[in-house]
């Protein structure tokens, strides 16, 4: 009796579907919860402040000891961001399907190390003059040492590929910290995303002010060595909350992903078959349940052609369950909202490229001998961030709540779409400060002068990058818990990953959308929109277009939320 009671509130401790490091069951008393988010998050914003550390004044490293043209460079850094979050996908696949999430931050934290020291040594080592100008007095038209190029791109693409493993994966282990089916930790884990989102954003701050300057005024190497440093903390941060974290247990010992798979394989070898027979047989054989709570479109219900038919059960075939074809719906869904959120990936990745090179030209200063580097105007977007997360989360959200009802106040489709509307506002800003840019240096004869500054000052584009903030806050926020909690839960690295190749598709469209507007527009002695001299470019055309591009997307968008119909417990 002594040792049943005892056993008793273990029992009743016990966390459903999750384990400790020793593989026992895991004590909702002494693991999981804020005390492991706390880790976590302390790790991630050190890799997020080596990140952008990196990547917030890349354009400007390309575009000065690397000597390239501002298209070049601009798409340079596109590219290098889309890998960065396109591999994501393989990243979440591996842990998802072999790793776990635990093992693959491990791996791809110290995969981002090598990366960083190795970035660190390509600006540091006694290379040759970086470049040779053909005319000093002209544009200069320079060309880097391959061996310095090669060396660079190598490291960065190295961090690159570490990073498609440790992001999907530190955001959906921070939030497996949390148990869905604790109305308490429930709660929690929907202030996760916001606070996670605030966090970053201090320490992105902090990046874009403290290391912008470093590179710009003291040593592209110390300014690379920084973020190397904040590399090996995190990992360290990490490895401490291991006894903390919770481990969630696979409920199924096939590979998911293999699972999900299989049923879009079946559904095509079965295409010839009619889906409604597929599914009645499936209610006979007591597959399906007798009333669905789901309306399916077209697509969606030929899925149920990868059921089985009473012949296959006959010929003992491998079934593909009904559990899996839901969880190959749920996924088939999203792809809708993500194709028609890829315009807000293109309009995210002007804020590091194109934005930066405005304020190059612009009067950056604020005290006499001091200019405030252009790439730190980022750090408005963060700052934006720190000061609306908690008005959102305190006060926006008790009083959506109580008019309507909802948990969240707004349901994760209405704030991602409030989002679009903000880039596109975002968009018109940036258009009409480009064009008073272009009409100032026109009136005080710069326009032949790209070295010269222009009599504006660089405060005029504080309002844009507020903008920016402010959408971020709405779109970046949704798509993340969007999409971590509408997928299956054995796949919610993928999940993340989904919402993070939004951004690194949108990087590669916008890297696209670059090159053949610089072709179109650069050919025959034509003026192009991306002149390496600013003062005659045409970025206000190019932001006029992004703005158009995101009312197209967002009257898309709008079509497929209204009729999305959300999975397992959200209350739409």
């Amino acid at each position: 009796m002594v040792d049943e009671a005892a056993e008793t509130p273990l029992v009743e401790d016990a966390v459903p579907g999750s384990i400790d490091h020793r593989g026992r069951p895991a004590k909702r008393s002494g693991t999981g919860g804020w005390r492991s988010a706390y880790f976590i998050i302390g790790a991630e914003v050190l890799e997020r402040f080596a990140f952008y550390g990196i990547g917030t004044n890349l354009v400007n490293y390309l575009t000065g000891p690397l000597g390239q043209s501002t298209a070049v460079a601009a798409a340079n850094v596109n590219a290098w961001s889309g890998t960065g979050t396109i591999v994501t996908l393989v990243g979440a696949f591996v842990a998802d399907s072999y790793l776990g999430r635990y093992r693959t931050i491990v791996i791809a934290s110290l995969l981002y190390i090598l990366g960083l020291c190795l970035l660190t040594l390509s600006a540091i080592l006694p290379f040759q003059s970086t470049f040779h100008c053909q005319n000093k007095h002209q544009i200069p038209s320079c060309s880097p040492l391959q061996l310095r190029m090669i060396f660079f791109f190598i490291s960065l693409y190295t961090i690159a590929v570490a990073q498609g493993g440790h992001k999907p994966c530190t955001q959906a282990f921070g939030a497996d910290q949390f148990d869905v089916q604790n109305q308490e930790e429930l709660k929690a884990k929907s202030s996760f995303f916001n606070w996670w989102l605030f966090c970053l954003s201090v320490c992105v701050a902090v990046a874009y002010v403290f290391l912008s300057y470093i590179q710009d005024n003291l040593s592209w190497g110390l300014g690379f060595g920084i973020p190397s440093t904040a590399m090996v903390a995190s990992l360290l941060i990490f490895l401490l909350g291991t006894k903390t974290y919770r481990y969630i247990i696979k409920e199924d010992e096939k590979n998911p992903v293999a699972r999900i798979g299989k049923v879009f394989i079946e559904a095509i070898g079965n295409w010839r078959k009619s889906s409604s027979l597929k599914a009645n047989e499936g209610l006979a054989q007591g597959i399906l349940p007798q009333q669905g709570s789901h309306q399916f479109n077209k697509a969606n219900r030929f899925l149920n052609k990868a059921l089985p038919t009473h012949d296959y059960f006959e010929e003992g075939g491998n079934v593909c369950a009904t559990k899996d074809v839901e969880e190959a719906k749920a996924i088939l869904r999203l792809f809708p909202i993500w194709s028609t959120c890829l315009v807000y990936g293109i309009v995210q990745a002007q804020s590091s490229t194109l934005f930066t090179k405005q304020g190059n030209t612009m009067d950056r200063s604020i005290v006499s001998g001091f200019d405030v580097p252009a790439a730190s105007l980022q750090s408005i977007i963060s700052i934006t961030i720190v000061i609306c997360i908690p008005i959102y989360d305190c006060l926006f959200v008790p009083t959506a709540r109580a008019l309507t009802g909802k948990p969240s106040g707004i349901t994760m489709l209405q704030r991602i779409g409030i989002g679009g509307f903000l880039y596109a506002i975002s968009m018109v800003i940036s258009a009409l400060v480009e064009m008073k840019r272009l009409k100032t240096a026109q009136d005080h004869g710069l326009i032949d002068m790209p070295n010269a500054v222009v009599v504006m000052s660089v405060w005029w584009l504080v309002p844009q990058y507020a903008m920016f903030g402010l959408a971020d806050v709405f779109a970046v926020g949704g798509l993340q818990e969007f999409f971590y909690d509408q997928v299956p839960s054995e796949l919610r690295s993928v999940g993340l990953s989904l919402y993070l190749s939004i951004y690194g598709v949108g990087s590669f469209l916008s890297g696209f959308l670059i090159s053949v507007i610089e072709k179109t527009t650069g050919g025959d002695g034509g003026s192009s929109w991306f002149n390496s001299n600013l003062n005659r470019a045409h970025l206000d055309y190019f932001y006029w277009l992004l703005a158009g591009l995101i009312a197209v997307g967002l009257a898309a968008y709008l079509y497929f939320a209204k009729s999305y119909i959300y999975n397992r417990r959200v209350v739409s």
